[in-house]
């Protein structure tokens, strides 16, 4: 399937760059009828520059509208998200390439919303293009138009945008209440069974039609089946009627498939990938009006831009924003008076070089981290395994780039409901190789333990290295949560991040089916840097002077 794709691209590339340059040096009338082609792209997360990248993208939109195609652009959320570029402006930058872009119409993702409400209602203000949404609420109110009618060549085409209603814990919760902590904001997530949703759906299908729509097609941002239910692309195509296409995001998958609705009629779903690895292509034939589509696929390191040397109309404007992105990193957002530390602030291996300790023992660093997904969740106890803390911090100003290099792997908060058996588990799992290092070992917040070194780890792991349990004594005793005792009955909120809670990195099984509480709802560079920015005013106080920490964790036992 892909081989035959980038087929597909290439003959695109080759046959239609010479069109797009001779249609540059020339000026021909427009024929009466033209093909309509809308393109799709989703979860872009800031990879203006990957893959095919925005430049990669124009390129396609000239080689069509020099084919004599008219063109629309549409994104499916999750734009201003995910690279370091978003992150420093907070969504501005990618906004403005955007509008470079051109895009027609877009909706929003959940992490449209990670720099707040009032950023993102900002952010739509200065967009060239406007955001639709059906099931966008503010009291009651939608926020957004539900769907919007576009005429092309005299061709009226409907557009009707969905967010998933996870949105809510899948960004940061506050973000969507009031000072008292009621919800405001909704994104119909509290009718469960999804006819709320569903029922929006097809109001604005039905009213787009009823403006004279010959075509109606659905941009969501819901996910496939691994989102589960009631609120994929499946549960609402299934559930409604009189949707043509459906462009999708947000499962970042990059499925072609067909789904009957409810009338039985196959809609065709494209699911969009991301980081620019994939554009929807849905083509409006002027000859007989029948819709088709095709999915180009750039999946490859360099990106297509660079490798084939495309230089277009988004050239510059990129070549802007990453130029600025370098000056940013190297911006001051607060200092610290003390090292904080990775690294043994004296020992040193026999060849010189320091010796890692984050890894295996507490460090200041690992405690503000850790402090940090604290703040960020509002959890009962955060964990955070010493592998996702990379490079130590001196004294002196702290800028975003080094932020941006502690935390680089764009992994996200997350809070899971678990029991007390399963957080003296993860703690036993990640000092299961104490004295020697494991990416797994877990500084914490919230929480203090022992170590008891003498105590040999029986914990027990299927072929897989994953954790399946522990068939002797715990090495991990004397666990406080909150200053009281570890209950194993009782359940605790937890915050880490994906790779931990989510995806069994370093063999975190247990918490395999817990429920979820806020579902990546930001990036772990960022949370830092309002930790630093927010609570501790832009300077790291005296709680972290100590470079072996505040005492969370003790080694017992040890010769």
């Amino acid at each position: 399937m892909k081989k035959a794709l980038f087929f597909v691209w290439t003959a695109v590339l080759s046959a239609g760059m010479a069109a797009a340059s001779f249609a540059a040096e020339t000026e021909a009338e427009p024929e009466e009828k033209h093909d309509i082609v809308i393109l799709a792209t989703s979860d872009v997360h800031c990879g203006v520059d990957q893959n095919f990248g925005y430049e990669g993208l124009e390129q396609i939109r000239k080689v069509l509208e020099a084919d004599g195609c008219d063109t629309i652009l549409a994104d499916c959320g999750d734009s201003i998200q995910g690279e370091p570029i978003g992150t420093l402006s907070k969504g501005d930058s990618i906004i403005d390439l955007m509008n470079e872009m051109a895009y027609d119409i877009a909706i929003p993702g959940n992490h449209e919303f990670d720099y707040g409400m009032e950023t993102f209602l900002k952010l739509t203000e200065k967009a060239e293009f406007p955001y639709i949404s059906c099931n966008f609420n503010k009291e009651g109110e939608l926020v957004f138009d539900p769907y919007l009618v576009q005429e092309v060549n005299g061709t009226k085409i409907g557009f009707v945008g969905v967010t998933t209603p996870k949105t809510v814990i899948q960004s940061t919760p506050a973000y969507f209440q009031d000072g008292e902590g009621n919800y405001i904001y909704s994104f119909m997530q509290e009718d469960e069974t999804g006819q709320k949703v569903y029922d929006a759906v097809q109001a604005s299908v039905d009213a787009a039609r009823a403006e004279g729509a010959a075509y109606v097609f659905l941009l969501s941002h819901l996910g496939g089946p691994g989102e589960g239910g009631p609120w994929t692309y499946e549960d609402v195509i299934s559930h409604t009627t009189g949707i043509d296409l459906v462009l999708d995001g947000h499962s970042h998958d990059t499925d072609q498939v067909t789904v009957s609705d409810k009338e039985g009629n196959e809609v065709p779903r494209m699911g969009l990938g991301t980081k620019m690895n994939g554009i929807g292509c849905v083509r409006i034939s002027a000859e007989d009006g029948s819709v088709s589509h095709e999915f180009y696929v750039w999946n490859n390191t360099p990106s297509l831009p660079s490798l084939t040397g495309i230089e277009n109309d988004m050239t510059d404007p990129l070549d802007g924003e990453i130029g600025e992105l370098g000056q940013e990193m190297e911006k001051v957002i607060a200092a610290t008076p003390y090292d904080l530390v990775i690294y043994d602030p004296e020992e040193v291996d026999e060849n010189g070089a320091p010796v890692r300790i984050v890894r295996k023992e507490e460090t200041n660093l690992g405690d503000l981290v850790a402090d940090a997904y604290l703040s960020a969740s509002g959890a009962d106890a955060a964990i955070v395994n010493g592998g996702a803390v990379r490079v130590q911090i001196p004294a002196g100003d702290i800028t975003y780039g080094t932020i941006l290099n502690l935390q680089p792997f764009g992994n996200q908060l997350c809070v899971l409901e678990v029991t007390g058996q399963q957080l003296l588990d993860a703690l036993e799992w990640g000092a299961k190789d104490y004295p020697e290092e494991s990416g797994g070992f877990q500084q914490v917040a919230g929480i203090t333990y022992e170590i008891h070194a003498d105590v040999e780890s029986s914990c027990t792991e299927d072929e897989n290295s994953m954790f399946t349990g522990v068939d002797g004594d715990y090495r991990v005793q004397n666990v406080m949560v909150g200053g009281e005792a570890l209950d194993l009955e009782k359940m605790y909120s937890l915050a880490s991040n994906n790779y931990i809670l989510q995806e069994k990195g370093d063999g975190f099984a247990m918490f395999d089916g817990c429920k979820v509480l806020q579902d990546k709802v930001q990036l772990d560079n960022q949370l830092v840097i309002n930790y630093l920015t927010g609570p501790l005013g832009g300077e790291v106080s005296d709680e972290y002077a100590d470079p072996a920490g505040q005492g969370r964790i003790k080694i017992v036992g040890e010769e």
